[in-house]
């Protein structure tokens, strides 16, 4: 079945500035932001708003169809704290639904080529978060679909809805080539999947002294309403380095959260020691910037002192399966009260 845009089949063939032309729909309006902005008070997050929305709230009288998606860039990123959040890293996912007690956001940022894909079922709310990177685009739409539909199964209403951000106009153009991957492999599914969020490559993006830059680097999406914002996170939540690691040794797409234990799932992940982690260690900032970057010039400020903490994790763990997962188990996490992680002994299992 088809990749849809208001029950209408997207032509694949379209850059993405003439999607957004042909279906002006994608874009959201400063209407619908002043009116999510009303609705949520100090708990919502200013940013990218849900532009075509489902036919639960079709009867907002506030969405209009014309206004252009620079309300959506021109709205700052808010800071996410750590209490409720699921936090996804690179080659991660997590699918959960309003039901859960304990996770209410799930947010990814430091996405330039990247792109951040929220997949949610209108009837069940179940709500799917991940940051692709282009290693293998087909596996990682499959996993998403079906963990979504897995929660969605006994659903008799409601459709799969799909949001893309992420990426813009960088000199490889990784952007563009990651962008038509996802909307051929979404166009490829058997269930019917209506985009519904549309700010990629050429429509995430800046200029500065002939530089380009994404507009967009994370962002968040709240389970329990379905609205998506624009924000960023100074809390990336356990086992940072750790997972990382995981990304840096090439290892494939992951689901990390099991929303019916609601726990946090690290592992257990085995590599081969990094090849010439020594070396890596001993080069300045700028040679790590050009050879492990997709985007050197666009990177976040913490992009190099993240890398050099993982590379250090790496030369420390070189066999994870000794030092890290002894007994080839999971590091479970779960949340407290106080909505922060706290680690679970298998022994208190």
């Amino acid at each position: 079945m088809p990749l849809l845009i208001n029950g209408a089949r997207i032509d694949l063939a379209q850059p993405p500035g003439e999607v957004i032309r042909t279906h002006p729909q994608l874009e959201p309006s400063s209407k619908t932001h002043d009116y999510m902005l009303a609705c949520c008070g100090n708990q919502s997050l200013s940013g990218l708003l849900i532009a075509n929305p489902s036919s639960e709230s079709l009867a907002s009288p506030f969405v209009t169809e014309d206004e252009k998606a620079r309300v959506l860039r021109g709205q700052p990123a808010q800071t996410v704290g750590p209490k409720g959040l699921l936090y996804i890293q690179q080659r991660e996912f997590a699918v959960t639904t309003p039901k859960d007690g304990s996770v209410s956001i799930l947010g990814s940022d430091d996405a330039t080529t990247c792109h951040l894909v929220v997949l949610r079922h209108t009837g069940s709310g179940a709500t799917c978060l991940t940051h692709c990177d282009g290693s293998n685009t087909q596996a990682e739409v499959s996993l998403i679909m079906s963990a979504v539909k897995s929660f969605s199964n006994d659903t008799e209403c409601g459709r799969l809805e799909v949001h893309l951000v992420g990426g813009f106009n960088d000199d490889r153009q990784l952007s563009q080539k990651l962008t038509n991957q996802l909307l051929r492999t979404f166009d490829l599914q058997q269930d019917d999947v209506h985009l519904v969020t549309f700010c990629v490559t050429e429509l995430n993006d800046r200029e500065e002294k002939d530089n380009h830059f994404p507009i967009i680097y994370g962002i968040a999406v709240n389970v329990k309403t379905a609205e998506i914002f624009h924000a960023t996170f100074p809390d990336k939540g356990p086992d940072e380095d750790l997972r990382s690691a995981r990304t840096l040794t090439g290892a494939p797409m992951t689901n990390i959260y099991d929303a019916k234990t609601e726990q946090l799932h690290i592992g257990p992940y085995f590599w081969m020691p990094f090849p010439h982690v020594d070396l890596w260690l001993e080069q300045d900032d700028k040679q790590i910037l050009q050879n492990l970057s997709t985007s050197p010039l666009a990177e976040p400020p913490h992009f190099v002192s993240h890398l050099r903490s993982t590379l250090l994790f790496l030369k420390e763990h070189p066999f994870p399966a000794d030092s890290l997962f002894p007994n080839r188990k999971p590091r479970l996490y779960k949340k407290t009260e106080e909505g922060l992680w706290e680690r679970v002994r298998f022994e208190t299992i």
